[in-house]
């Protein structure tokens, strides 16, 4: 396929079909609508299914039925359609089911706004649902990673028989760029596991209900040790410009883009600055960044939420060297002239005149 001008959430949709997915349950809102708009025009030319839920609590479960059929299964929605999700995405974490849940944050809390935010971090990397669950979660931070790590998601749903999340905010949703197509995924395999109507498959059992107290507590060491193997697996960042930096920034999502500009133009200035992308939120690079706090000086984290994932980078930096923090919130970025002057102002206050 040639290359196309895609917004990002178009491209999950190609990504999506591209998987072998052919089935899509949802309900629209805004800024994520493109997707279940995009679903309905390319699932069905497909030979595929799409269908528009009477709520984001019905489309949820509908993905659950799908995938205990052993077939590939995704919906998407924004941040208070995420939040309507949470009882379905843990059952179904307790079934062991694949899916993928797109999340297109938008801003909070309540109904908020349609304007990109990364408020939802704590929610969707964290569990959101009740119980002991985790599910991994990629963050993309352009058009051609919408469409690639869609496709990812779907062979590390399989894999590990989990959802996965895409977690994006709502400027990568609507963003257009190139998009270079991989090559399609053909003949899915049959899963031993699922129920697909046959005499083979007669005595499978999907359920997320263990009625005994210590076959569910061995239930949930099961689903601990699944998240251990996806901690050691899965990990997946980009290093921009690490080696010699004494100063290194930390964000995900559109935030990265701006950080990679402000980077250059520090780097213009010889200002030995470097940045950590975590396109994994869970599992969280947090190895690699406790390599990397032997050798520099300061680390800064940059937000477009209230501070959520520089938990998670101080838990890997275990204290042993300071953490800036700079964050907008409601819906606005940050522009990379604003963060060059936060990181002078912040990492090197007391050593540039």
């Amino acid at each position: 396929m040639a290359k196309q001008l895609l917004k990002g959430n178009h491209a999950i949709v190609k990504g999506a079909l591209l998987a072998g997915c052919r089935l899509y349950f949802g309900y629209p809102i805004t800024p994520a609508s493109e997707i279940a708009e995009g679903a309905a025009l390319y699932f069905p030319r497909l030979g595929g299914t799409f269908l528009q839920a009477e709520s984001e609590v019905a489309a949820i479960n509908m993905v659950y039925g799908a995938s205990s059929g052993g077939l590939r299964v995704m919906t998407a929605s924004s941040s208070p359609g995420i939040s309507l999700k949470q009882e379905g995405v843990s059952y179904a974490a307790s079934a062991e089911l694949p899916m993928v849940i797109v999340n297109i944050m938008r801003g909070g809390p309540g109904l908020g706004n349609i304007a990109p935010e990364q408020s939802d971090y704590n929610q969707v990397v964290k569990g959101g649902g009740h119980g002991n669950y985790k599910v991994p979660v990629l963050a993309p931070n352009s058009v051609q990673e919408m469409c690639n790590l869609t496709m990812l998601a779907f062979d590390i749903a399989e894999k590990y028989r989990t959802p996965v999340y895409i977690l994006a905010d709502g400027y990568i949703g609507q963003m257009m760029e190139p998009v270079e197509f991989p090559k399609p995924v053909m003949n899915l395999p049959r899963h031993d596991w699922a129920i697909y109507a046959d005499a083979e498959s007669k005595d499978n059992l999907i359920a997320s209900i263990y009625l005994d107290p210590e076959e569910l507590e061995e239930h949930n060491r099961k689903l601990q040790r699944k998240y251990a193997e996806i901690e050691k697996n899965e990990v997946r960042l980009e290093e921009f410009m690490l080696d010699d930096a004494k100063y290194v920034l930390i964000g995900y999502g559109i935030v990265s883009r701006m950080l990679k500009t402000a980077v250059e133009k520090l780097r213009n200035e010889n200002i030995p600055i470097g940045l950590l992308r975590p396109k994994t939120l869970f599992p969280f690079p947090s190895k690699k960044i406790k390599e990397i706090t032997q050798r520099i000086e300061k680390f800064m984290v940059i937000e477009m939420s209230n501070g959520q994932m520089i938990d998670d980078v101080r838990l890997a930096v275990e204290g042993k060297i300071p953490i800036e923090f700079y964050n907008r919130m409601g819906g606005v970025v940050p522009s990379t002239d604003e963060i060059v002057e936060q990181v002078k102002k912040q990492l090197l206050q007391g050593e540039r005149g």
